[in-house]
């Protein structure tokens, strides 16, 4: 099983990013797919969740209207569309797994975790 993140990087305050997740080893269209962030010093929180019809999606109210998230069953990847940023979205990105919708917003109940990618958002 693997889940690799893709796409972080340095970018100044008010631009975009996108990340990526390409999934393999596990039956992708039956998980719920999220992406989580974890800044230093902080607990990892949960920052959009994609269900796993690609129908019901979730943003956490700090990153609403900014950041989109959405998936392909087809190839197994999700994504995290990351507009107007800004320098508290710093932190590294993690994408995770998981079975139930009712279980997304706690890391100890994900079945997958990717090793992250890093986000820095400064001028």
């Amino acid at each position: 099983v693997q889940l690799v993140e893709s796409g972080g990087g340095l970018v100044q305050p008010g631009k975009s990013l996108r990340l990526s997740c390409a999934a393999s080893g596990f039956d992708f269209k039956t998980y719920h797919m999220t992406w989580f962030r974890q800044a230093p010093g902080k607990e990892r929180e949960l920052v959009a969740a994609i269900g796993n019809f690609g129908i019901a999606t979730r943003h956490v109210d700090s990153v609403r209207g900014r950041f989109t998230i959405s998936r392909y069953n087809v190839n197994n990847t999700v994504y995290l569309q990351m507009n107007s940023l800004k320098p508290e979205d710093t932190a590294l990105y993690y994408c995770g797994a998981a079975r139930k919708w009712s279980d997304i917003a706690t890391p100890s109940n994900y079945d997958y975790w990717g090793l992250g990618t890093q986000v820095t958002v400064s001028s």
